[in-house]
């Protein structure tokens, strides 16, 4: 069990770039895989990227692969999420979450969630 909260969210134009921060508190946050969601209205929530324990490997959806980069810092009990190239399909409110056990890419496999960061991107 984590409790996360995600923050850096904000309004911006086609091109800029943005970085969310997600904090966890407890004492167990290097022993969870985790990943970055996002969700526009009318629409399913979606895996974005995805990041190992150690940070040794790390992996995104197409759509942003090449333009968001994942890191996490054990140190701080923080990941993040680098977002360039930002476009307005990027819009959405992107949540930040937990899997205990293996790396995945689905929402099952998170137990633990944040409250969401609202990403507007404007043309």
């Amino acid at each position: 069990q984590v409790h996360l909260v995600e923050s850096g969210g904000g309004l911006v134009q086609a091109g800029d770039s943005l970085r969310l921060t997600c904090a966890a508190s407890g004492r167990s946050f290097s022993s969870h895989h985790m990943g970055w969601f996002r969700q526009a209205p009318g629409k399913e929530r979606e895996f974005v990227a995805a990041i190992t324990r150690t940070g040794d490997n790390t992996y995104y959806a197409d759509s942003v692969k090449g333009r968001f980069t994942i890191s996490r810092d054990n140190t701080k009990n923080t990941m993040y999420l680098q977002m360039n190239s930002l476009k307005s399909e990027d819009t959405a409110v992107y949540y930040c979450a937990a899997n205990p056990t293996n790396i995945a890419f689905m929402k099952a496999a998170f137990s633990s969630w944040g409250q969401g960061t609202q990403v507007t991107v404007s043309s």
